[in-house]
Parts: structure tokens; sequence; C-alpha cells
């Protein structure tokens, strides 16, 4: 019996893809297509990259990346995820050199903020992605219980409050924002 599938996207087909208006990720060659973040999820996401960019340039530590910007994580067939906010240290930029294309690998940080819509197996599967992909810290911001889970291994996982504070530790080093200033 023959069996016919359609072709999978690659990374380089998504990048030259016309912009439709919608924001796309490409997993394992499949293109999957989301929704307009809210509003919500648009100052938590602009909160945290812009505490964790001040901070890295103040310091020269790399680059913060922008909500949207695709990180090919995999390849034949190819995932290309997007996170909220990234991360990737000067060592790293310097090793890869520049590119116009998706950043060719894992950020060393990827933050994810929460959507109403977003299912939880939605956001573990992003987490999962991440962590096989080799980035260091996943910080998962969730605007309507107000904390931020922090994952530097699938075992190693920490929950903080509003009330404590997010650190950087070896990922982003002395970088440290009380999580209740990331929520309006």
């Amino acid at each position: 019996m023959a069996v016919t599938r359609q072709s999978l996207m690659t990374a380089d087909e998504l990048l030259t893809r016309a912009d439709d208006g919608l924001r796309h990720e490409l997993i394992r060659g499949e293109l999957t297509t989301m929704a307009p973040a809210g509003s919500q999820h648009g100052i938590v996401a602009m909160r945290i990259a812009l505490a964790l960019g001040a901070y890295v340039r103040e310091h020269g530590l790399g680059e913060t990346f922008a909500a949207e910007t695709g990180f090919r994580i995999g390849s034949d067939p190819d995932t290309v995820r997007a996170p909220d906010a990234a991360f990737v240290s000067g060592a790293r930029l310097y090793a890869a050199g520049p590119t116009v294309k998706f950043w060719p690998g894992a950020p060393d940080l990827a933050v994810e903020v929460l959507s109403p819509g977003d299912t939880y197996a939605e956001v573990q599967d992003k987490v999962f992605d991440w962590m096989e992909a080799g980035v260091r810290m996943v910080l998962v911001a969730d605007p309507r219980k107000r904390v931020v889970t922090v994952y530097r291994s699938l075992r190693d996982i920490k929950v903080l409050t509003e009330n404590e504070n997010l650190e950087g530790g070896d990922v982003v080093p002395g970088w440290v924002v009380l999580v209740g200033t990331l929520f309006p």
C-alpha cells in the first residue's frame, strides 16, 4: 500500500514565506499558526524583555531577542520556535557569527508568556522542545496566577510567586527582578 505524505516545510521556506500577518512556528516540519497575542500577554512579555535587555546590554553579556525571533532548534525535519523573549551569550554570538536567517540553535534563555488560549500541553511541548534543544533556562510567566516557573531542566523546576526574586543565575549572572513587577 502506497502512502502519500504532504511534503514538510523547511526553515528556509518558512523564512521566505510571504507575510500573511499571522504568527507561525515550524514544528518538526509542520507549519503551526497562532493567534496574535492579547494585550496583557504583550505587556508581560515587554516588561520581561525590557528588564532582561537593559541588564544584558549594560553588562555586555550578549544579546536579547524580541518576541517572535525564530530559533532553529531542529533539523530534518526542521523545527523553528519563537519565544516571547530570549537571550544568547556573547561567546555564542561570536562563535556563530552574524546571520540574517533564524538563529542557528537554541538561546541560552527562552521566555514564554501564557495566553488565555494556551493549553497546558502546548506550553509543556514548548518547554520540552527548548530543553531538548539545549536551552539552559526557560521562564514561563503566568499573568493570571502572577507566577513565573523557572525550568533549568525537566527535573529542576521552581515556581516563583510575585513576592520572590527571579534570578538569572549562571545563565544571566547578576540579573535579579521581583516577579510582581513583571505583571500589570
